[in-house]
């Protein structure tokens, strides 16, 4: 007898045609994070004002100034990664039937997406003209900071070396006696030649790296019948005004090696910056998500 079998049959789970991707808030989300990034800015650019002074004894430091500046692009990023996130997170669509999990990936991937769109508009609006607003009052910043050095060099001109050769050649041909006027005339030709010479010497020096053995004793003679001085007056005088120049030489070097560590520092902390920022955009629209999830599930049972 034969024994009737039932069939079953199970339907394979349809995939869903729209997108997982819901644009509309992250295209919401990265408007507003792109304002609010423009806002700071103009309110960074009119702080940054008040630090900046034409005298020197009122003004932060260039320094200072790197520091603050630094520090408040990272609050902008931060702050508006947070909220074009929480944006998007609040304001998309709930998701029905979607495990757990696979919308906290969503949410995350969404305050992902409007971090990146905002940051591309971002770039977009201070490489236009649509920028001239913020780049005008940066230019400005930049313009009174450039003063207030210019004024802080002058003043202190007398504490820092000179590398240009006119200083050199004068503090070689300063007479011995100053209260004499000018210098005892030889046959070695006028003071405008000696110092053209001079200064052609040094260069060639420089550029050598060091002063040879013929320029040297050639320029303590000259400096010598030049300025009245004794011999040994004249070679002490070339040593000083040689370790001046090599002092000038390692400044300049250590400056220089500043400035490209503290390139490479602003660039490093600015690509740091931006990865925390989209960190907190991502943590920020899955807890918007979450807030929003949670809201209308109190309501539907209420």
């Amino acid at each position: 007898m034969a024994i009737p079998t039932s069939t079953i049959t199970v339907d394979a789970p349809v995939e869903s045609s729209s997108s997982a991707v819901s644009w509309a808030p992250v295209i919401a989300g990265a408007f507003v994070a792109t304002v609010i990034t423009l806002l700071l800015m103009l309110v960074g650019a009119g702080l940054g004002l008040t630090l900046v002074s034409p005298f020197p004894s009122e003004s932060s430091s260039a320094g200072a100034l790197s520091v603050y500046a630094a520090i408040w692009l990272v609050i902008v990023q931060w702050v508006s990664a947070g909220v074009g996130g929480y944006l998007t997170g609040r304001l998309r669509t709930k998701w029905v039937g979607v495990h757990t999990d696979e919308v906290f990936f969503r949410d995350t991937a969404h305050g992902f997406l409007t971090w990146a769109v905002a940051t591309v508009v971002v770039v977009m609006f201070l490489s236009s003209a649509v920028s001239s607003v913020v780049s005008g009052a940066t230019r400005t910043i930049t313009q009174a900071a450039a003063t207030t050095t210019a004024v802080a060099a002058d003043a202190a001109a007398e504490n820092l070396p000179d590398l240009s050769t006119s200083y050199f050649t004068d503090a070689l041909l300063r007479p011995a006696n100053p209260m004499t006027g000018t210098p005892p005339t030889t046959a070695a030709g006028s003071n405008e030649a000696a110092t053209a010479e001079l200064s052609r010497i040094l260069m060639r020096s420089a550029a050598n790296g060091e002063l040879s053995a013929t320029d040297r004793t050639y320029v303590e003679q000259l400096i010598a019948a030049r300025t009245g001085l004794s011999e040994a007056d004249a070679k002490a005088r070339v040593d000083t005004v040689l370790k001046e120049i090599e002092d000038a030489k390692v400044a300049a070097q250590e400056a220089a090696d500043t400035a490209r560590k503290s390139a490479a520092t602003t660039a490093l902390l600015g690509a740091l910056s931006m990865l925390i920022g989209a960190f907190i955009a991502c943590a920020a629209a899955a807890l918007g998500g979450r807030r929003r999830d949670e809201d209308e599930a109190v309501f539907l049972a209420s």
